[in-house]
């Protein structure tokens, strides 16, 4: 009896064994994965406060708590499950669903492009007015959560690439992993980001005249940095939609233009210090401007159809 015991103790303690390597696996692989997709998970976190700007700051974080659910539901629920029977079942799918929301992307880029270039005939009252009506968030929340879909299946498809050749439950895991710890990032640093002018009105009226002087200088830095996030995330919008759309015509060997873009990069940053950097800020303005492009033909095809209009 005893030595069955000990037996069965030792059958535990290799499982235990087994189980702590495979832990150590799974987070090897989401690690390396993550490092993949990080300049999606930039864009993603770019993208996302111009969704909260606008807000009173007790409806901020609220929003936010909203679109991270909606994310975790669309990596988790949708995303997940989709790409691992895609992988196991219709590989060949990938590309072109992918192409899809990278083309979608580019639309929006292009249409917020449009927006900040015509002229706002709308009021500070009216503006008030728009934000506070109650369909308003949800029609923000919305369009959140629908952008971070195909952020997500952009950053899922480059974690997916790394663990192609594991196993179906390494995978998964891999996977969930991977959606769990990038949400948390992502709406972590923009929950912080959107809350920083709070904290540095909060600061400025107390302490000492240190701990106020940067309290102020946060509540007048805030409007700068959302505005430049606005931008950036525009521009993030065009690029990742932009190489999407141009990474698949790769694939399928149509037109030539990410060949041609691959070779202008390269000549122009050919014997320049920082090599490596100059030719991904070519290869990233050719994506963005093809982003660009594209989208403008979505936003005129999209004017043309009954019923729709142009950027609103």
């Amino acid at each position: 009896m005893p030595s069955g015991l000990f037996a069965l103790l030792d059958d535990i303690a290799t499982i235990a064994k087994v189980a702590a390597a495979s832990i150590d696996d799974i987070g090897a692989a989401a690690s390396k994965a993550g490092v993949k997709a990080a300049g999606v998970v930039v864009d993603d976190t770019a993208v996302t406060p111009r969704y909260v700007t606008g807000f009173t700051p007790d409806r901020e974080l609220p929003i936010i708590w909203r679109i991270t659910k909606g994310s975790i539901f669309n990596k988790l629920v949708l995303i997940l499950p989709a790409l691992l029977l895609l992988s196991t079942f219709v590989p060949w799918a990938i590309t072109p669903l992918l192409m899809l929301g990278g083309a979608y992307l580019c639309f929006e880029g292009a249409e917020k492009v449009i927006h900040s270039l015509q002229e706002d005939k709308t009021s500070l009252a009216e503006d008030a007015e728009i934000v506070a009506d109650k369909d308003h968030e949800e029609a923000m929340v919305k369009g959140a959560v629908r952008t971070d879909f195909i952020l997500s299946a952009e950053i899922m498809v480059i974690a997916l690439n790394e663990v192609l050749d594991e196993h179906f439950a390494m995978r998964a895991a891999t996977l969930a992993v991977v959606a769990v710890a990038i949400t948390v990032a992502v709406y972590g640093v923009v929950g912080l980001i959107v809350k920083m002018d709070d904290i540095g009105l909060h600061m400025a009226k107390e302490g000492n005249s240190a701990r106020r002087a940067i309290g102020r200088g946060l509540v007048s830095f805030m409007p700068k940095l959302l505005s430049a996030l606005a931008v950036i995330g525009t521009a993030a919008m065009l690029w990742v939609g932009g190489q999407i759309v141009l990474h698949g015509l790769h694939e399928y060997h149509i037109g030539g233009i990410a060949e041609a873009l691959e070779s202008l990069a390269h000549s122009i940053a050919g014997g320049l210090p920082l090599e490596g950097l100059w030719t991904w800020l070519v290869k990233a303005t050719g994506d963005g401007i093809f982003g660009l492009l594209l989208g403008g033909v979505i936003v005129g095809v999209m004017h043309l159809l009954p019923g729709k209009k142009a950027a609103h």
